[in-house]
């Protein structure tokens, strides 16, 4: 499977409205589109998840937000979690921006005061892996809410085949997302990886909610016989030439639930 670690910054989604409002939503398209996510991935040393759950929640979303990034979600996968994973994302303004959050944040005496205090028995952390996105054209506005219940997350990231994402992008646009709303699922965000940075030609990585596993295998279901996804399906294909997706790996799905202390939920 591969293992990616995701950058998440807030996407607003552009209203259509008019009178005094259409402004705003002006300004919330402009800045959707100068906004980044990151998704990062920790892998905890053996032993040491627990710790480093109470080092977010205790100290280092707090140093996030002081150093102008936005915490986003939190998350462990659903199940055994033989890989002591974490997956959490984050939002800031710009590449540039986050960088300097990031020096910002190192260098913060309280940061390195709880760093030091929550490692005097061993490092916490053995591996990260972070890749930077950028919401796509037909994203949702991604909200920063609590569902009203309980409902468990899925990462979903496609790899294209050589020079299909745009086609990728279309089906998801013109077709992938209302059938996905047809069969009960929902969407809450949609991601290529951030332009200059590796997979930005072939990644669309994206986030849908279930009530539970149970309902989202009943959806996706439902979604494979529908015979507009099978149209739909077959018409990209047709100009793409053959499947959009990678045989090994094109499709891989991991489902999440959120931390105690992750604002997403």
């Amino acid at each position: 499977m591969r293992r990616l670690l995701f950058a998440f910054a807030i996407v607003p989604f552009a209203l259509v409205t008019t009178g005094p409002s259409a402004p705003k939503a002006v300004a919330e398209e402009k800045s959707k589109e100068n906004k980044i996510y990151e998704m990062r991935v920790y892998y905890a040393a053996p032993g040491k998840l627990d710790a480093l759950n109470a080092r977010f929640r205790d100290h280092t979303m707090k140093l996030f937000e002081k150093h102008g990034l936005t915490n986003i979600g939190y998350f462990v996968p659903v199940g055994e979690n033989k890989d002591n994973k974490l997956v959490y994302f984050v939002a800031a303004p710009s590449k540039e921006a986050r960088d300097k959050s990031f020096k910002d944040f190192g260098a913060d005496p309280e940061w390195k005061k709880a760093a030091a205090e929550s490692e005097k028995d061993g490092k916490l952390v053995a591996k990260v892996e972070s890749t930077f996105l950028t919401p796509t054209d037909y994203s949702p506005m991604l909200k920063l809410a609590q569902g009203k219940d309980d409902r468990v997350f899925e990462l979903r990231t496609y790899t294209a085949t050589q020079g299909n994402l745009v086609h990728l992008n279309a089906r998801f646009k013109d077709h992938t997302l209302k059938l996905f709303e047809k069969y009960g699922m929902t969407n809450l965000i949609y991601w290529n990886v951030l332009k200059g940075q590796k997979g930005d030609d072939k990644m669309l990585i994206y986030l849908l909610t279930h009530k539970n596993q149970e309902e989202a295998k009943k959806s996706f279901e439902g979604f494979r016989n529908d015979p507009a996804w099978i149209a739909a399906r077959k018409a990209s294909e047709e100009k793409g030439g053959g499947s959009l997706t990678e045989k090994e790996n094109g499709v891989v799905s991991e489902f999440l639930k959120p931390t105690d202390y992750s604002p997403l939920k």
